[in-house]
């Protein structure tokens, strides 16, 4: 079963054009990192400084190693003066009825 990530980040004030110009092409490396299912990137039509990243991992596991990567590789911390607090990360299961 899959693993979905929501992120939701809030970038500075019109900042979020910025954020998007570093994040964008960075996804393709994250599509071929190993457990990637898919990601997706969405901005809030009314908060263009809203960015939500829609993802799928095989198991939780390959995103802890995908955001290890990503935090040795120097990706975040070249986004994180964009953010405007931080990030919020929601790992989620699919509602099943009991």
């Amino acid at each position: 079963m899959s693993h979905t990530v929501i992120v939701e980040v809030r970038c500075q004030p019109s900042k979020g054009d910025e954020f998007l110009a570093s994040l964008l092409p960075a996804l393709e490396d994250t599509r071929a990192f190993a457990g990637c299912e898919s990601i997706e990137a969405y901005v809030d039509q009314r908060d263009p400084d809203l960015v939500v990243l829609w993802e799928k991992w095989e198991e939780e596991e390959h995103h802890e190693a995908y955001m290890a990567w990503r935090i040795e590789e120097g990706l975040l911390a070249r986004l994180a003066p964009l953010f405007d607090g931080d990030a919020r990360v929601l790992h989620l299961r699919e509602a099943q009825a009991r």
